[in-house]
């Protein structure tokens, strides 16, 4: 099985896509991870897509994050994309305690990165601005990207609830088989 999952940032991506990757005995690969080197600098396009190209050759795999470019090559493979669209005030209350754990406690990110809350809360790379302003971007090009014929390979299971979202982690392999006819899940 090879799933992606996406949303907006701090809509729990990373946390879902860990426990699949256990339930379903996957590995899991993390773009963040494959994107930020040092200091927050970004990777270049090329090192960034050819990373994604060799851990994307497993035969199966749990893969969370956006990044729009990289869809031709995550997508190529990708048997389920799995939408994180949970309410507006749940993802911006999660962004604000993730973020406030991690500056707190000085928790390593990606290639040795740390947020600060200055950083995350107060400038304007602020973590909580990009998820405010990304929330109604991100909605509008996964509908469209889901009413793309070009990508009709692919199912797509929109959560929108905490109660889709504990019933695909109760029994992830259940709900999808039972997802497989639909293009959203409330």
């Amino acid at each position: 099985m090879r799933i992606n999952i996406v949303g907006s940032s701090g809509c729990g991506k990373s946390t879902l896509g860990q426990h699949l990757a256990r339930a379903l005995a996957l590995p899991y690969i993390e773009l963040d991870a494959l994107f930020w080197q040092p200091n927050w600098t970004p990777a270049p396009d090329p090192a960034f897509l050819a990373r994604i190209t060799t851990a994307l050759s497993a035969p199966g795999w749990v893969l969370d994050g956006n990044y729009d470019r990289t869809r031709p090559i995550k997508w190529a493979n990708v048997e389920v994309v799995i939408w994180l669209d949970l309410p507006a005030w749940r993802i911006l209350m999660q962004v604000l305690k993730r973020t406030l754990r991690r500056s707190l406690k000085g928790e390593v990110l990606w290639a040795g990165n740390r947020e600060t809350l200055r950083k995350a809360l107060f400038s304007r790379d602020s973590i909580l601005l990009w998820a405010i302003t990304q929330l109604g971007p991100i909605r509008r090009r996964y509908q469209a990207v889901m009413a793309d014929p070009s990508w009709s390979h692919i199912q797509f299971v929109r959560i929108q609830s905490q109660q889709a979202l504990t019933a695909l982690r109760a029994d992830p392999r259940a709900f999808l088989t039972a997802a497989s006819n639909t293009k959203a899940v409330a």
